[in-house]
């Protein structure tokens, strides 16, 4: 029997839904990330994009363990010399966009590459419950309910 490799023709792609609020952030964007590159599926080919369209509602309700929500620093740099800069996750959670959070911790998940930057195009995150996608019929997928440390109360 030979090894099935997916063609990128024969790949179909669905949309998922995942509600983040109260989920531990880093095991939310593994289930997340596994989502975009398709390997929970038995079709998987690791040069096809064949992962779902994933779109995450409430991010900004996510949760860090520990003192993450402190501790845990985003850094930057502005391509001038010394012009490093650094926030808190607890700043970005507050500030005006907080599902970067959420955003980098998948993406950092994702090879980098051609491919890696087209899977995550396949990812839309938002921060409260509304989202633009409701014409695509996306399945809910319920995160908190596979593993009873997915979730944590704020």
């Amino acid at each position: 029997m030979k090894t099935f490799s997916a063609k990128p023709a024969e790949v179909n792609k669905k949309w998922v839904i995942i509600d983040a609020k109260g989920l531990v952030v880093g095991r939310l964007a593994t289930l997340v990330a596994m989502r975009l590159r398709g390997k929970h599926l038995p079709t998987y080919t690791p040069h096809v994009d064949c992962g779902d369209n994933v779109i995450v509602i409430n991010a900004a309700q996510v949760v860090l363990t520990g003192r993450k929500r402190d501790n845990k620093m985003y850094y930057n740099h502005t391509g001038f010399i010394g012009g490093i800069k650094e926030r808190s996750a607890k700043s970005i959670l507050e500030g005006r966009f907080p599902e970067r959070v959420l955003e980098k911790a998948i993406e950092r998940m994702i090879p980098r590459g051609p491919l890696g930057r087209i899977q995550m195009g396949n990812l839309r995150v938002y921060a409260g419950a509304e989202h633009p996608h409701e014409a695509q019929n996306p399945e809910v997928v319920d995160i908190a309910s596979l593993n009873r440390k997915n979730t944590r109360a704020a």
